[in-house]
């Protein structure tokens, strides 16, 4: 249940001719504290619930559960979210070994677009794609229960 992601912006949406999927994610957080988050997610028809750790000092990894709840239910928890729900698009691309997520986020976040691939191990060697730019890992502000708090459209310097 230990979560290994790099995050990274992206330069490009030459990512959209290599998507398999692409899905469509509301989502909001019953909690947003640094040391524990609490989101309800819908993706396209299905709800999900999941409990997040706080990430350890390199940003790599934290604990995470996640558990499918019924789309009623998704929706009747995201009525008592906190302030500012994330929409998003995410496209998946499969690239060696490694599945890339790629959120292209609207509302108050739109014109940021944020990539993620999950790891084994700390370490592990994957292979970027062109459309990769700067890495992220780590750097609060990026995490999705910040955007729903302070959004993209609110940064001053953007990125």
């Amino acid at each position: 249940m230990i979560e290994i992601e790099r995050k990274f912006l992206v330069k490009s949406d030459a990512y959209k001719k290599q998507s398999f999927k692409k899905t469509r994610i509301i989502q909001g957080f019953l909690n947003s504290h640094k040391e524990r988050t609490v989101r309800v997610r819908i993706k396209d028809e299905t709800g999900f619930l999941t409990i997040k750790g706080q990430s350890s000092k390199n940003g790599l990894s934290r604990f995470e559960w996640e558990k499918e709840i019924s789309l009623f239910e998704a929706e009747a928890l995201l009525k008592l979210c906190e302030t500012g729900n994330i929409d998003k698009i995410r496209y998946e691309v499969f690239i060696k070994n490694h599945t890339f997520e790629i959120d292209e986020f609207f509302g108050d976040n739109e014109g940021l677009v944020v990539a993620e691939v999950e790891l084994s191990q700390e370490n592990e060697i994957f292979e970027k794609p062109d459309w990769l730019g700067k890495e992220i890992t780590g750097i609060i502000k990026y995490y999705n229960s910040q955007l729903s708090n302070r959004p993209f459209k609110f940064w001053k310097h953007k990125q």
